[in-house]
């Protein structure tokens, strides 16, 4: 018993570690992970890089998405798409009162 005693709080520090670090970046990378596999021709997004755009097509051979920006047309990977400001800007517009 008087062991136990002695590593409880090293325990509890390894599950505040995982409750609080690890598990929720385990959940946002999944969330990231079904964000690019759902995306589809017409979707509005933004780089992390901060480039917007509207994807034009999909390159399945180098996993990327073809987006059309106002300078023409660009190649990302789809890893490279920002899922935080894509759902803001494909948000609907909140009417003022």
């Amino acid at each position: 018993m008087d062991q136990l005693t002695q590593f409880a709080p090293i325990i509890l520090m390894f599950v505040v570690v995982y409750f609080f670090m690890i598990r929720p970046q385990m959940k946002k990378a999944k969330q990231e992970k079904n964000f690019a596999a759902e995306l589809k021709k017409g979707d509005r997004i933004v780089t992390k890089s901060g480039m917007h755009g509207k994807i034009v097509d999909f390159s399945e051979k180098n996993n990327s998405v073809i987006i059309e920006t106002g300078a023409g047309k660009i190649t990302f990977d789809r890893s490279s798409i920002s899922m935080e400001m894509s759902q803001k800007l494909n948000e609907p517009v909140k009417e003022k009162k």
